[in-house]
């Protein structure tokens, strides 16, 4: 019967999984960039600053080294649990019984006991407020059986969404030496929560404080009490680590742009250099960049000419707003440039691409935005193939 369970879940996960990348951006571009200006210190292994809104990494340090992510491992457990939830495998009203194994977890716990079922709702806000690793356990069992099978479930599903560094051992972040991910894997995966599942992040990240069997514990990511546009989204402690906060900002800017950070620090000295160095990059994102829209969705930025269609041209923009953050003061010395592909022959089909956005700053490029097609252009009939197989003879 379990067998037959963990192979529906690991079908239903797989089928569940879509691929969304880092940005719209082509490379590392604001981060490595010599117009941008420098970040401000910060006194962490490593680091990374996400524009969510625009695509666009604004800082990053150590990015890719492969560290301890402690409780930030969680992060990954409440994924699992969401994509079951939207695949109907799980219930949020379900009631979980409780195993010894869960009940005696060390470390951070949401005090769950044996012989008093708990529900699914419940597990995720311990998992997620409290950092319980008995609540994290609790999860593993009921989505694939015990914490083994669900790292493998973790690991798989890892690689689906683009975590090219990460290995997890566990559902918890308990030290292990094969247990490692990177700042720029959480960035990625954090997005995913973000994106993928909304509604939950919108309920329970942003939550200051849970109670579960009489016991109140405060959310330890402090810039919940500190900034106001802070909703989420995870703490992590091991004496390995260090101490950890992967955290996001949401601000609705003068010209009614709703702008969202995310903010990866690892490794610091304590719970209040993690607070305040995670604060430093999201002020700096915050200050010293602007957010510039440049062309609105399906607006034509271009116009190629089309042979053999039935429209003599195609118009050419992107599916959605584009937005490019750059330094305060400098967007007057934005430029785009239309980079289109060569002789385009119909049929051509709504959203091809067809050409390249070149974004630069003072001369610098900056990021490169794929062009698509705005419409579809059907095949002609043939006295319209056959006028327009002549002109390109001759245009030869």
């Amino acid at each position: 019967m379990f067998n037959s369970g963990f192979s529906r879940f690991k079908r239903q996960l797989s089928q569940f999984s879509l691929i969304v990348g880092l940005g719209v951006f082509a490379g590392h571009g604001a981060a490595q960039s010599s117009v941008m200006p420098p970040p401000p210190e910060i006194g962490a292994k490593g680091y990374m600053l996400l524009d969510l809104t625009t695509g666009q990494t604004l800082a990053e340090f150590n990015s890719r080294e492969r560290l301890d992510p402690a409780s930030l491992t969680k992060l990954m457990t409440a994924y699992m649990a969401f994509a079951a939830l939207e695949s109907k495998q799980i219930r949020l009203d379900q009631q979980v019984p409780v195993s010894p194994y869960s009940w005696k977890a060390e470390g951070s716990r949401m005090f769950i006991e044996p012989n008093k079922p708990v529900t699914v709702e419940e597990l995720l806000y311990g998992v997620i407020v409290q950092s319980g690793n008995d609540a994290s356990r609790a999860i593993a069992e009921l989505l694939a059986g015990d914490e083994n099978n669900f790292a493998t479930l973790m690991n798989q599903q890892a690689k689906r969404i683009g975590l090219t560094d990460t290995n997890f051992k566990n559902a918890t972040g308990l030290p292990d030496p094969q247990h490692y991910t990177t700042a720029r894997d959480l960035g990625v995966l954090a997005k995913r929560i973000i994106n993928d599942f909304p509604e939950y992040y919108k309920k329970m990240y942003s939550t200051k404080e849970y109670t579960y069997n009489g016991i109140r514990q405060p959310n330890r990511n402090r810039l919940l009490w500190i900034d106001p546009s802070v909703d989420g989204m995870k703490t992590g402690h091991t004496e390995s680590a260090g101490y950890c906060l992967v955290s996001s900002a949401n601000r609705k800017l003068p010209n009614g742009v709703d702008r969202r950070l995310l903010s990866v620090v690892l490794g610091t000295t304590s719970d209040q250099a993690r607070t305040q160095e995670s604060l430093k990059l999201m002020n700096y994102g915050y200050q010293m960049f602007e957010t510039v829209k440049l062309y609105s969705a399906k607006q034509a930025i271009s116009t190629s000419e089309v042979y053999k269609g039935q429209a003599k041209d195609v118009k050419l923009g992107v599916n959605k707003d584009l937005l490019i953050n750059v330094p305060r003061g400098m967007a007057k010395q934005l430029k785009a440039t239309v980079e289109k592909k060569g002789t385009l022959i119909a049929p051509i089909a709504a959203g091809t691409e067809l050409g390249t956005l070149k974004l630069t700053l003072n001369g610098e490029t900056i990021g490169t935005v794929p062009l698509l097609a705005l419409s579809t252009v059907d095949e002609a009939g043939i006295f319209g193939r056959m006028v327009d197989s002549a002109k390109l003879w001759f245009e030869e």
